[in-house]
């Protein structure tokens, strides 16, 4: 194996610290010291294009790695829509035979029951709800759903051991309950939306967000897979600075390595 999956296998994680990747768009990858691997809404196709209304969703970042070659112990979908639980990814992932489970809420279920993977190896999660995955500790968190087509909208909070807590918010609009909810996790790392289309959290919302909750890192995503729902993560750090909290902007680089420490 080669690329970015090998250096994923080969990486050996430090001690209260957690690994992570950025595919781009909402995709992740994880590792724990323990050598847990997740994979968190990877979208590795361009089956959004093309777009039933029009507009221009081809993929704008090249392919980090085949879905084919993927591994992972769990792969996490934070919803059913197609660039979080991606139907051409999970058949991949279905018949490779390199993941060994698949986890989501209530409308993920029948896309991954679609793409071939087997009953026994779909696992069903909400907010609240606490998966194990060797050392490492998956907790639903609350998201609020962006259209009415998918109502079972959540994120996820990793951690591992004593290690610092990663919160992956998922796509959510705002509301009051989610910063509720982010201060009750007290997450030390936030990956978390900043385009703003089609009612994900704006840049400046995910700012405020990050201002309420007080994580020491605040990492955009959902800024950079299709053209016509892109926002420049700028303009997060810009609305991170005007409200005190530029300490915490930290930008994703495609496929490199990030190590998320305790604050």
């Amino acid at each position: 194996m080669t690329g970015l999956m090998a250096e994923i296998q080969n990486t050996r994680v430090a001690k209260d610290s957690l690994a992570l990747w950025f595919l781009g768009q909402n995709g992740w990858m994880v590792k724990s010291p323990g050598g847990a691997v997740l994979a968190i809404d990877p979208y590795l196709s361009d089956s959004c294009n093309p777009s039933r209304r029009g507009l221009n969703l081809a993929r704008q970042v090249p392919l980090p790695l085949d879905a084919l070659a993927l591994e992972a112990d769990l792969l996490v979908c934070t919803h059913s829509h197609k660039d979080h639980a991606d139907p051409e990814t999970l058949e991949c992932c279905a018949r490779s035979g390199r993941v060994k489970g698949f986890l989501g809420p209530g409308d993920t279920q029948a896309v991954f029951a679609a793409a071939g993977i087997a009953e026994s190896d779909r696992w069903l999660s909400w907010p609240n709800r606490e998966t194990g995955v060797g050392d490492l500790t998956l907790t639903g968190t609350f998201a609020l759903p962006t259209d009415a087509g998918d109502l079972t909208h959540m994120g996820f909070l990793l951690q591992a051991g004593n290690g610092p807590r990663l919160w992956i918010t998922g796509d959510t609009a705002w509301c009051d309950l989610l910063a509720e909810a982010g201060l009750k996790h007290r997450p030390d790392a936030i990956c978390l939306p900043i385009n703003g289309g089609y009612a994900n959290l704006s840049h400046w919302e995910a700012a405020e967000l990050v201002r309420r909750v007080g994580p020491a890192q605040a990492i955009p995503c959902h800024w950079d897979m299709f053209a016509d729902n892109s926002c420049s993560p700028h303009m997060f750090e810009a609305s991170l600075t005007v409200k005190g909290r530029r300490d915490a902007y930290r930008p994703p680089v495609h496929g490199a390595r990030m190590v998320i420490e305790p604050r």
